[in-house]
């Protein structure tokens, strides 16, 4: 089983919320560090076990991953960085408001990044990079244990796009954002088969 969840917040309540990514390295607020023992606990509660946890290079997501953790007996396993759960670069809307984006590339543009992650204009993604990446975790299977995997709603999105079941299922939700503190569960059928079992899920 695979739980990919996105870091807490990062931004005060009342503070404009801006696109941050790979090259914003944001520390939890105090709602975020709220939002990942809330996660933690939720996990503990449910008796999911970890048996590896990934996570991306940044702070806010190495934050959220021990707060989940420290409700493991023994403190679960250590976190493991993979690059390939960084955020995406957003060039020249790197830190910038929703509204200062949809300016420059449009309202359409940032549909179709959170409806079928095609990215926008000068956004640095590696979407092929990404996309092999996910295929090459599901391959090593899973089903032996529960996988964390923390990262940003940027970079998750291409978990779904890895396999055509999944994007199939993403397609009928509507959206492939994750909220923050929020998380999706991809399990095996007993023919194999990639299962999106919930998306957005929030404790």
């Amino acid at each position: 089983m695979f739980i990919i969840v996105r870091h807490g917040n990062t931004f005060e309540a009342g503070e404009p919320p801006r696109r941050i990514g790979a090259r914003t390295d944001l520390p939890l607020t105090a709602q975020g560090k709220a939002q990942a023992d809330a996660l933690g606990e939720h996990f503990a509660g449910a008796s999911v076990r970890f048996s590896k946890a990934l996570i991306s290079p940044l702070l806010r997501t190495r934050q959220t991953a021990e707060a989940i953790l420290s409700h493991q007996p023994g403190g679960g396993p250590s976190p493991e960085t993979a690059d390939f759960l960084r955020e995406i670069d957003h060039g020249p809307d790197e830190n910038a408001t929703e509204e200062a984006i949809t300016a420059r590339i449009g309202a359409e543009a940032l549909a179709r990044w959170d409806a079928r992650a095609v990215p926008p204009p000068d956004w640095q993604v590696d979407v092929d990079a990404r996309i092999a990446a996910w295929r090459a975790l599901f391959a090593q299977g899973g089903e032996s244990g529960h996988i964390l995997l923390v990262t940003s709603n940027g970079a998750a999105r291409f978990a779904l796009m890895a396999d055509p079941g999944l994007a199939d299922a993403a397609t009928a939700a509507g959206t492939l954002k994750l909220p923050t503190g929020g998380y999706g569960v991809i399990t095996r059928d007993a023919k194999g088969a990639l299962e999106l079992k919930g998306w957005g899920i929030r404790p």
